[in-house]
């Protein structure tokens, strides 16, 4: 039987994000299991694991803003921008106060230009896989926004920074930039996640209605006497008892008080997007 679950792990260094799904496929046996955002295999921290019917609410966290402690080493830039990478640079190191000084100034919305080695996709292909070739390959830059940046230490080239930023922000570009603003060279050394969306490693462990609770969905009682019609695909708007918008156009579903699954609502129609126990309707 498929499982519908939404999981918090907290990925261990040296795993990559494919294989930190390792133990929750054991687990999960027969169900579909997929992550909603991937951690280099360096970084540790916060992924937001689903199975079953839940791998198609990847839209519901795709979004999420998220936050990072990262670990960014000056006088050196690596061709990978982490610490996997071979070092394509050096540079003095700079002083504390420049350190701080820059670090303040990319606060806000910004252009940045995503790393060569990455999974973006450039003319067709996947970025990484054009630079491992020795391929020139030139990044579309994208909007990101910092929303805060803080120094938490500086000692011997080394600094611990907190990040707070928006979807598709390459902490390893920051890194980068960090230093050639700071006149010097730089890479991400390590990388921890803490934050994702509303998530933090404090929920580990909670269950999936507790999980969802916590997003900003609408809420739909339904009718126990239609709940046939949903196993089949169709949501019949007689079923519904009370409805409880929410700030997007997704709806936990109810009946009985029980979470059933998830409906979406566009130019007035409400689809299922996915059902926790199927089977059981």
């Amino acid at each position: 039987m498929s499982r519908f679950s939404v999981l918090l792990l907290d990925k261990k260094e040296g795993e990559t994000s494919f294989k930190s799904l390792s133990q929750v496929k054991r687990e999960y046996k027969g169900s579909k299991v997929g992550h909603a955002g991937t951690l280099d295999k360096f970084a540790t921290g916060l992924m937001l694991v689903l199975t079953g019917e839940a791998t198609r609410l990847n839209p519901l966290f795709s979004g999420m803003d998220k936050s990072y402690r990262a670990a960014i080493r000056f006088g050196s830039e690596t061709d990978t921008l982490d610490p996997e990478g071979e070092v394509i640079a050096t540079s003095s190191i700079p002083s504390l106060e420049t350190v701080e000084s820059v670090i303040k100034s990319f606060v806000g919305t910004q252009e940045q230009v995503p790393p060569i080695y990455s999974a973006i996709h450039v003319e067709g292909k996947r970025a990484y896989q054009s630079a491992r070739q020795g391929k020139s390959v030139d990044m579309p830059t994208r909007s990101i926004t910092v929303y805060s940046a803080k120094l938490i230490s500086y000692t011997d080239g080394l600094a611990i920074v907190d990040f707070s930023v928006s979807k598709g922000t390459y902490i390893r570009s920051l890194a980068r930039d960090i230093g050639l603003r700071s006149s010097s060279r730089a890479h991400l050394e390590k990388l921890d996640r803490f934050t994702l969306g509303p998530y933090s490693k404090s929920d580990i462990g909670k269950d999936t209605d507790k999980l969802l609770e916590m997003l900003p969905l609408g809420r739909i009682d339904f009718s126990s006497s239609f709940q046939k019609t949903l196993k089949n695909g169709y949501f019949d708007k007689k079923g519904i008892l009370s409805l409880k918008e929410g700030d997007n156009s997704y709806f936990m579903l109810y009946i009985d008080n029980e979470f059933i699954g998830i409906i979406s609502k566009e130019n007035g129609k409400y689809s299922i997007i996915a059902l926790k126990n199927r089977e059981e309707l």
